[in-house]
């Protein structure tokens, strides 16, 4: 049997993984917003962003597998399949559908086994968080924001690593919605309402500005500001549906929570 050996990668997600498994030789693009490994910043091409993608170059590393994420990325998957290059296009939303794709992704590039005992060491991982996070005294209602203008709280899968790490997440009905236009918050008292203990805040790769937080009508009787439990995730940790998501990520959230409830 034959495997893919000329790898595009239109996320950071499979690029992480086959960086992971070993199997980095079988990449010849990436995307710009690879940050993890760092390493493969230097030693691979950038050929896209998120919703777009030079299309022309990465015909031209005449791929045998171009690899991308949700409906966003429908458009560049179209143009390529047009031209005869083999697309998977994922969409895990879920920790089980990360750790699930994990697998999915080794078995593809013929690294099963390997794949598998990563994927069983990340599910151990995110087990591990969820009984320290089974020690808490309580558990913080957790307000996370994808972006503020329009306020957009986060995705499924952030919303269940806030549970995994000990905190509820206010918006858990949002948080089931794919679409960043669905999970919009138009009144901000609504954030304000739900009296979160604290906000985690990820704007898709834009620093965080803590004033704007920190300042909205309305907001200074929440728990989370009064108490100054307001945190910036680095987004490359968590808004992705990838490994860093079940390892620095959840990690991360949960160092904080334990913090917000000391």
């Amino acid at each position: 049997m034959s495997y893919p050996e000329r790898i595009v990668c239109l996320t950071e997600e499979p690029t992480e993984v086959l960086y992971n498994l070993g199997e980095d030789d079988r990449i010849v693009g990436i995307t710009n917003f690879t940050v993890r490994p760092a390493r493969a910043r230097k030693e691979k091409p950038r050929v896209s962003a998120f919703t777009s993608a030079h299309i022309d170059q990465i015909i031209n590393l005449d791929p045998d597998l171009v690899i991308g994420f949700s409906d966003i990325q429908a458009d560049i998957a179209r143009d390529l399949v047009k031209e005869g290059i083999e697309v998977w296009i994922s969409n895990h939303r879920t920790i089980d559908g990360i750790i699930s794709y994990v697998r999915r992704l080794g078995a593809m590039v013929g690294s099963a086994d390997r794949a598998n005992a990563y994927a069983d060491d990340l599910a151990a991982h995110v087990e591990q968080v969820r009984a320290a996070a089974s020690t808490l005294p309580r558990r913080p209602k957790v307000y996370f924001e994808e972006w503020h203008d329009p306020i957009i709280t986060g995705i499924g899968w952030v919303a269940e690593i806030i549970r995994a790490a000990g905190g509820d997440d206010v918006f858990p009905d949002l948080s089931a919605a794919s679409l960043a236009k669905d999970r919009i918050i138009a009144d901000p008292s609504t954030v304000a309402a739900t009296e979160p203990d604290l906000i985690l805040a990820s704007w898709c790769g834009k620093k965080v500005q803590f004033d704007n937080i920190y300042n909205r009508d309305g907001w200074d009787q929440i728990p989370a500001i009064a108490n100054r439990h307001v945190h910036e995730i680095d987004s490359s940790i968590i808004l992705q549906p990838g490994p860093a998501a079940l390892t620095d990520g959840i990690d991360e959230i949960h160092r904080l929570i334990v913090e917000s409830v000391a």
